[in-house]
């Protein structure tokens, strides 16, 4: 018998502890109890990506390889690794049987008893319900530590600012580096002068060779507002200025409403979140 195994871990952390090599372990031993052979090509493995989406690599190359009739069985630890939703699950399987292709989980065997559907509904709701609880309690976390104090809200700082490299989310450690700072309050000065436009600017710094915050030769627009209206320059560090827009278009219209065609719109200031207070420039 054909049989190929699919394993994923959702972080680069749990891939770096070598939970992706207990899977493949589990299912291999699996396979030589049963007297079956598995190739090197047919495992598939996503090491550090979300079972919440289907944008998965290796799990893009089973459902190709499962559509060449190219073996007859999968096998997976557990139906979370298959996928965290349970409609994601039952679009796999269904898709994988109309190939021909019978998806087994060795935790729990699954067959067509209606006893075991059952099953596999309950667990993959439950891990859907555990995945959104997850993040929720991780939101309000966050928020938390916002309104305290103790957590920037952003990885990298803005154009100007320099973080504690011991403590990079620490507010406190927060300082001006001066030659970058000494631009920002160029672009300031120059932008109110009467007369000067957001092209005029980036026309004028370009002109002087001054490098863009990603170290090119030209500046554009679209950065000069963002620094121009930061209101870290002027003292103060704000959470949640901006929300996620859900998508409203679609790549195609084969495709569903995907993630990527969805933007990051202004938040009204009322909602924003002050973390903490600095010397402004």
């Amino acid at each position: 018998m054909q049989v190929a195994v699919y394993v994923r871990v959702s972080t680069q952390r749990q891939a770096q502890t070598q939970t992706i090599e207990q899977q493949l372990e589990q299912l291999q031993a699996h396979i030589q109890a049963q007297g079956w052979q598995l190739s090197g090509e047919n495992i598939f493995r996503d090491d550090g990506y979300s079972g919440a989406t289907l944008n998965r690599p290796g799990l893009d190359r089973l459902r190709d390889r499962a559509a060449q009739a190219e073996f007859e069985r999968v096998l997976i630890t557990a139906p979370d690794r298959l996928a965290r939703k349970y409609v994601h699950q039952v679009l796999l399987i269904e898709e994988l049987e109309r190939y021909g292709c019978q998806v087994e989980f060795l935790d729990r065997p699954m067959s067509q008893d209606p006893h075991d559907q059952l099953l596999l509904q309950i667990r993959g709701a439950v891990a859907e319900y555990e995945r959104s609880l997850i993040a929720e309690r991780m939101r309000r976390g966050r928020q938390a530590k916002y309104r305290a104090g103790v957590l920037l809200p952003w990885p990298r700082p803005p154009y100007g600012l320099r973080l504690n490299p011991d403590r990079p989310r620490d507010p406190k450690g927060l300082r001006w580096e001066e030659t970058e700072a000494a631009i920002v309050g160029e672009i300031f000065a120059y932008y109110l002068e009467e007369g000067h436009s957001l092209f005029g600017l980036a026309k004028h710094l370009s002109a002087n060779q001054i490098p863009s915050p990603k170290g090119r030769k030209h500046w554009n627009s679209a950065t000069l507002r963002i620094i121009l209206t930061n209101p870290v320059y002027a003292g103060k560090v704000y959470a949640l200025r901006t929300q996620t827009r859900p998508a409203r278009l679609r790549h195609s219209p084969l495709k569903p409403v995907g993630r990527g065609v969805g933007c990051r719109v202004p938040r009204p200031a009322s909602e924003w979140i002050l973390v903490a207070q600095i010397p402004r420039l």
